[in-house]
């Protein structure tokens, strides 16, 4: 978020939990984009923040209880207050268990694979309305599409990125293969080493797939612990996913730091994964 929009999500933050009988006296910010996530302190809680237009704050909540609820590995909502979105100053908030990270360095590729396939298998035994991926690749679509939304991306990139999303989007929703529910981005900054096991956190991209599609995020290693993945399917979801982060650190809009030099890395690796040159 821009300086003056952070601080007065901050407010907002701390304005809701101090109401709610949750001291929060000082805001760690752990993340800053186009949402702000938040410990405060001293009640220790994580606290996500982002403009009111997103509301896709809801469907997060009613899914994290439900997939807590079928023993999946999520965060859970902070229990000391209502489980529902708050509002104030035009930003909504939602109110998270915080947890420690017990882990130096990186989870072990065996454990982050389990931690996934226990998530899907919980996935799977629910009934949630949710976007097919195709629909988050069409979002890309018309983001490369349109100049006055990506004004700093040249004519070769733009046609690079436009057939990539393209011929892949068609590729693989044209295999035909079992789908389900995704965490839809469950990629390292989503997931956390607590002393309860991995748990995933960020269920506002959730949507219908191929868990290769959510494979894709993880880094490489990952997958060699995952039973019967199809590795045809997966490459081909690695350079979707690579095309589709990538289109968004283009928008004009985007907040993430050092989002643009990580965009040119990334048409780097995506000319290099298709032989482009």
């Amino acid at each position: 978020m821009q300086a003056s929009e952070a601080q007065r999500a901050v407010a907002a933050a701390t304005s809701i939990a101090s109401s709610l009988d949750l001291p929060a006296d000082d805001a760690v910010v752990l993340h800053d984009s186009n949402k702000l996530t938040l410990r405060l302190l001293p009640c220790d809680v994580l606290a996500r923040v982002a403009p009111a237009a997103q509301q896709a704050a809801q469907f997060e909540i009613e899914l994290a209880e439900r997939l807590a609820g079928a023993g999946c590995p999520v965060a859970v909502l902070e229990p000391r207050v209502e489980p529902r979105v708050y509002g104030s100053d035009g930003f909504v908030v939602t109110l998270w268990t915080y947890y420690e990270s017990v882990t130096p360095g990186e989870l072990a590729p065996a454990d982050y694979a389990g931690a996934l396939e226990r998530l899907h298998a919980g996935m799977r035994t629910l009934d949630v309305p949710a976007p097919h991926f195709t629909d988050r690749v069409e979002q890309a679509q018309l983001l490369v599409a349109s100049r006055d939304r990506t004004p700093a991306l040249a004519d070769a990139d733009r046609a690079l990125l436009a057939d990539t999303l393209r011929n892949l989007r068609r590729a693989i929703g044209g295999r035909g293969g079992a789908e389900q529910l995704l965490h839809g981005e469950p990629h390292p900054g989503n997931v956390r080493a607590t002393k309860n096991g991995p748990l995933f956190i960020d269920l506002e991209t959730c949507c219908r797939g191929p868990v290769e599609f959510d494979l894709a995020h993880a880094p490489d290693e990952v997958s060699d612990h995952y039973p019967d993945v199809d590795q045809d399917l997966l490459r081909e979801c690695r350079i979707l996913v690579l095309a589709m982060i990538t289109t968004w650190r283009w928008d004009r809009g985007d907040q993430l730091p050092n989002g643009r030099r990580l965009a040119a890395q990334w048409l780097g690796q995506i000319r290099a994964a298709l032989g482009a040159g």
